[in-house]
């Protein structure tokens, strides 16, 4: 049973799924687009959502929760010198989900998540 159990497995061992978010919401961060699995982007924008909101607050205890899941430091910097005072009036919805057709190789559903301007 799956009570109170939030998020998808996407199919892979826990700490494969772990890396593949933390990559993919700093590369989101990075490039503030990024095209993926329409599943892959859902799961990526829930994280982001949580580490922009951290990034609006700017608490040192922030700031360190969030190196701990970015894996770049520069990604970190960007977050709470740019994109924090970016959204500091916005209470939430920071990114985009874009649905983009079929993948043609194995027509999985693909989709571009982005930041918002």
């Amino acid at each position: 049973m799956r009570h109170k159990l939030s998020g998808r497995k996407l199919s892979r061992p826990t700490a494969h799924r772990m890396s593949l978010l933390r990559t993919g919401v700093t590369d989101l961060l990075r490039r503030e687009a990024i095209q993926t699995t329409e599943a892959k982007a859902r799961e990526i924008k829930r994280q982001a959502e949580k580490i922009i909101t951290r990034g609006k607050k700017g608490t040192l205890h922030d700031r360190r929760l969030a190196a701990a899941f970015l894996t770049d430091a520069k990604v970190v910097r960007k977050l709470f010198d740019e994109l924090g005072p970016r959204y500091d009036s916005r209470s939430g919805g920071y990114t985009r989900l874009v649905k983009m057709g079929q993948r043609k190789g194995d027509q999985a559903p693909m989709a571009m998540l982005e930041l918002m301007p």
